[in-house]
């Protein structure tokens, strides 16, 4: 055991040496984990005979940045080298720099994957919405903040959004996010929920709010609306649905299914059930025997000749 550790520790070693020995030219990319934080810039540990150096105000260009804040010892972080020797040996390094090499890569891979994700608006105009994704500079245009209708983008700043990546363009650097693609996509997963959960068979009050030449929508409330084909409004036949039916009309339905996430209602069903209780009653009390019948009818039935 104590042979494997000492086999392990010189495998590093000689990583580490290699590592040491290998050449680096300005505008490389380097990897480096944080060993030192300050205001006025990081230290990075590069597995190199000298440390790297990024200044603060070569780390981000985002806004609500905070280099003390959002930089942690540990952390691994990817800058472009600069200066092989900043005038005290050390590599000098910007984030800034790497960002705009790597960052469209990992943003086109966000819009690929269809990833969520959360920023906060730094700043907004008359169009929309400003923020930062990877410390690339991203617009969010008003008709993509919301569901609805938004006429003043002010109130906007400020807050945190969940969005999308929908543009990527690395040569235009245009960047487009959208929250209405992440909204309307809850918006239907909530709209599914509420329709699985109404059981077939089950009498529904609505009111028609549009009618077609196939049939009638109703609104059921809570978002919800269901369509009465045109042979499940009526046991009449009928033509159209306006014969029987008026936008606004107050209608008791049953559903019929709920299939594909549609809800399918029928009247005409109603009034079939309403018809067999009708019979049923007629024919028979409580107790399951048969009262009234023609028979009975005209044997209590006096004729005067």
């Amino acid at each position: 055991m104590a042979d494997d550790k000492v086999i392990e520790t010189m495998a590093d070693y000689t990583r580490e040496l290699e590592a040491s020995f290998r050449k680096i030219a300005e505008g490389d990319i380097l990897s480096g984990t944080v060993i030192d934080v300050s205001e006025e810039g990081v230290i990075l540990d590069l597995r190199y005979y000298t440390q790297g150096v990024i200044k603060a105000e070569d780390m981000s260009d985002a806004p609500e940045f905070s280099i003390l804040q959002d930089v942690q010892v540990g952390d691994v972080l990817e800058a472009t080298v600069v200066r092989m020797d900043d005038g005290q040996g050390n590599i000098l390094l910007s984030r800034k720099a790497a960002n705009q090499v790597l960052a469209w890569d990992k943003l086109k891979a966000y819009q690929e994957g269809k990833t969520e994700l959360t920023v906060k608006i730094s700043g907004v105009t008359n169009a929309g919405a400003i923020c930062y994704v990877e410390d690339i500079r991203a617009f969010i245009p008003a008709s993509q903040l919301s569901m609805d209708y938004v006429e003043d983008v002010n109130p906007w700043l400020g807050k945190t959004l969940k969005v999308r990546v929908i543009t990527v363009d690395k040569e235009k650097e245009k960047l487009v996010l959208s929250a209405k693609a992440i909204l309307k996509e809850e918006a239907a997963q909530e709209q599914a929920r509420r329709i699985a959960m109404i059981i077939p068979g089950s009498v529904l009050e609505g009111t028609v709010e549009s009618l077609t030449e196939y049939g009638a929508f109703v609104n059921l409330g809570n978002g919800l609306s269901g369509l009465v084909h045109i042979s499940q409004i009526s046991q009449k036949r009928i033509r159209k649905p306006s014969e029987v039916l008026t936008v606004g009309e107050k209608v008791k339905t049953k559903v019929l299914n709920t299939n594909n996430g549609k809800i399918s209602l029928s009247i005409k069903a109603l009034q079939e059930d309403a018809e067999a209780e009708t019979i049923e009653e007629f024919h028979y009390e409580s107790d399951g025997e048969a009262t009234t019948s023609l028979g009975s009818l005209f044997a209590n039935l006096k004729l005067d000749l």
